[in-house]
Parts: C-alpha cells; structure tokens; sequence
C-alpha cells in the first residue's frame, strides 16, 4: 500500500493542517510516512505546495516523481493544474472551485474548469460555500480533504482521530466544526449531497 499525495494551495489556506492531519493519521495507523517542506510562499496568497507519501514499507524519498503522485488535493483551482505533471494516469485530482485571483492574468474560470474536467478522476467542490453553511471559511480546506478522504489509504475514523489531536486546544466547538466540514467533504465525493 502506498500513497503519494502533492497539497496545493495558496498560503494561509490550510495546507499545512492537511498534511499535519493526513500525516498523523497515517502514523496512527502504523505506516510510515515523509513529506517535504511546504515549499512557497508562506505569505498569505503565494503558492504553496508539499509533497506527502505514505506507506507500508519504507519510503526513500520525500519528494514524489513527475508522474508518480496518486493525488493532487488542492484548495485553489489553478494551483490544481500546475502539478497536474506529477499525477499518475489514473491518479485523483480533488479540488476547491472557488479561486485565490492572486495575480493580474489570473485564468477564466470556464479555462480552469475545462482543464480539470479532461482529469478523468476528479471531484470538484466549492469548499469555502460548504464551510460557511457549517459556520466558517476557514475550514474549507478540511472540507477539500473530507473530499479526498474515500481516495486516501487511510480509514475514515484515523483521520477523525488525527483532527481531533491537532485541534484539542482548540476546545470542542472547533473540534466538531472540522470533524464536521470532514464528513461534508466526504459526503460529496461519495454523492450523498
């Protein structure tokens, strides 16, 4: 069993909460696990990406080759497609809609949603719309990687788990809220909303 996943995004959407859950979760169960750095930018609005590969044997390497990832699990549509050279032929591509216009030739809408449709196996959601209706924005990237959760070698209940250690501090209210915006997610990818 492996998994090769690139996180995409833009700085301050979440991305390293993403990697910390998925990460933990993995060494919960027992795999082993190496990511590279979040490379970017860290500011709000730069681009941000890492590479994160799980596994039950032991992995060499902390960065996934062109063509090799099982995922790309993005927060921002655009940054979706700048990695769409390391996704494997039948890898998932698992996407926010909603978009970070962060620089002046940002593409149309309609030209990010035609390249992401040629995808064969993709889910695309409007997270920041599914957040708010549970409270908040802010956790829209939890909703992206509820999404990608049926395509992740872990099970369901590992990455409860995992969101439940990373928020403890946070008291119960923003515990629920992501445990929330998690089965959101989930519930799309499967079509049950």
């Amino acid at each position: 069993m492996k998994n090769d996943i690139i996180l995409a995004g833009v700085g301050g959407q979440g991305i390293l909460s993403i990697a910390a859950t998925i990460g933990m979760a993995a060494v919960e169960t027992g795999l082993y696990l190496k990511q590279a750095e979040v490379h970017g930018m860290s500011q709000r609005g730069g681009d941000v990406q890492s590479h994160l590969r799980i596994s039950d044997q032991q992995i060499a390497s902390d960065l996934i080759p062109k063509g090799g990832a099982d995922m790309i699990l993005s927060v921002e549509p655009m940054e979706s497609l700048r990695y769409l050279p390391w996704l494997r032929e039948k890898g998932w591509l698992i996407t926010n809609t909603n978009p970070v216009v962060n620089i002046p030739n940002y593409p149309n809408g309609e030209s990010i949603e035609l390249a992401i449709s040629k995808v064969p196996n993709h889910v695309t959601l409007d997270a920041e719309k599914i957040a708010r209706k549970l409270g908040t924005a802010r956790a829209a990237n939890i909703v992206v990687l509820g999404a990608a959760s049926p395509y992740i070698n872990l099970e369901y209940k590992a990455l409860e788990n995992a969101i439940r250690n990373i928020f403890k501090n946070k008291g119960d209210k923003i515990i629920q809220l992501n445990l929330d915006a998690l089965k959101a997610g989930r519930e799309i990818a499967e079509g049950k909303n």
